[in-house]
């Protein structure tokens, strides 16, 4: 029998709040995350300001020594799994730990520290690298240190797919868990990248935002003016359960997964293929594996990143997997306000998709003032929305091609 896969617990640490309840108000608010960046010194770059993460703490999370040894997008993940195994009431408990799983993805790992050692190797020498490092370095390492700080000894591993990370892990997850592998899983994406080498790059792509003027206004999703993303950090992590396992201990499951598809776009390293062919694939396969149509879906929220190219061709590829119901379903981003969380980003549309169905109400893209005849979809505008959500949509696509989509329902008997 293919197991049911339930939603127990969220947790987040992100640019509007250090944890999923304060980071929801503050969407539903339409607030911006971005400010000026304070990681690093940024005045050599054109662009000076992201969606950093502000007054988080490590060993407010963990103890000094597993602080110090761990990268950033380490210690972000840790918090976000924290909260949510505590919203989940999850404990790993020795008699549970085999069947327990982290599959925890991360974009680009630990750049700050790459970039750090880097310097040290140049200017000091080898003899002063950190032994440290290449721990503090790895893209696995969220994962791993989730595993060992929590126990959990069931199926462990690291998704990288880009800005589709977060969502690849939650699908695999939600698989594993199908198949009867784990009777639950730690799953999520977290990213922290704000180091000069990983600024230099991304604006270098010509992916960036660049504003003149209030920064707060430069992430602009759908908008005609858009041109480009916020760089942001950040960790979400979803627990998810069998449903036999959540009724077993007596868990309330908060929704469920229905559907997961993914594809790739084989087409270009950054640029979306034409039409959005690929991420309409997805969107279709997820249905599919749902077993519902395009009008069962009561709210998208969209990967939306401000780039010219993301958000035509996404529009393209909702129309496409939709037909006429594009028009009737409402989109937004989210990323107008967290920013893009890279490897993160997609865990987070998860996770606006589970407190859209809980309260019914759909946080807005903001900036959106000048309209774009080429998006010309419904995508919720400055301000949040009151809206029956029983199905939501999340989308996530990444450099590279990668596409995935997950759908996730209210729970029901």
């Amino acid at each position: 029998m293919v197991e049911r896969v339930v939603v127990t617990g969220l947790g987040a640490v992100t640019s509007l709040g250090l944890d999923m309840p304060s980071t929801w108000t503050a969407m539903l608010a339409g607030e911006s995350g971005a400010g000026p960046i304070t990681l690093f010194d940024a005045s050599p770059f054109p662009v000076q300001f992201a969606a950093e993460i502000k007054g988080f703490e490590p060993t407010n999370y963990m103890d000094r020594k597993t602080a110090r040894r761990s990268d950033r997008v380490v210690q972000i993940a840790l918090a976000a799994t924290g909260e949510a195994l505590r919203h989940a009431s999850l404990e790993v408990t020795d008699e549970i730990a085999d069947d327990v799983g982290v599959i925890v993805g991360t974009g680009i790992g630990g750049e700050a520290t790459h970039y750090e050692q880097i310097l040290v190797l140049l200017e000091r020498g080898p003899g002063r690298v950190s032994p440290f490092a290449l721990a503090r370095i790895l893209p696995d390492m969220p994962a791993g240190q989730i595993s060992i700080t929590y126990g959990a000894r069931g199926p462990n591993h690291c998704i990288s797919s880009a800005c589709a990370t977060g969502a690849d892990a939650l699908g695999d997850a939600f698989e594993t868990i199908r198949r009867g592998d784990a009777v639950a899983v730690i799953a999520g994406g977290t990213e922290s990248c704000m180091a000069p080498s990983a600024l230099g790059a991304f604006d270098k792509s010509g992916v960036l935002a660049h504003t003149d003027g209030d920064y707060h206004q430069a992430c602009r999703p759908f908008d005609a003016t858009r041109n480009g993303l916020l760089m942001a950090e950040g960790a979400v992590i979803l627990i998810l359960e069998s449903l036999s396992f959540a009724r077993q201990r007596g868990a309330k499951p908060l929704a469920e997964v229905v559907g997961y598809g993914a594809t790739a776009d084989a087409f270009h390293i950054s640029a979306p293929s034409e039409e959005g062919a690929g991420a309409a694939k997805a969107i279709q396969r997820a249905l599919r594996k749902a077993s519902l149509k395009p009008e069962n879906i009561d709210y998208i929220h969209a990967h939306g990143t401000g780039t010219r190219l993301n958000d035509r061709l996404e529009t393209l590829a909702i129309k496409r997997a939709f037909g006429e119901w594009a028009y009737q379903v409402p989109i937004s981003s989210t990323k107008s306000m967290t920013g893009h969380m890279m490897g993160a980003a997609g865990a987070m549309g998860a996770a606006v998709a589970v407190m859209s169905i809980l309260e019914d109400k759909v946080a807005p893209t903001i900036n959106m003032h000048t309209p774009d005849p080429e998006c010309d979809l419904d995508y919720v505008p400055n301000q949040s929305r009151d809206v029956l959500v029983r199905t939501a949509m999340a989308n996530a696509f990444g450099f590279g091609g990668h596409n995935a989509v997950l759908i996730i329902r209210e729970m029901c008997q």
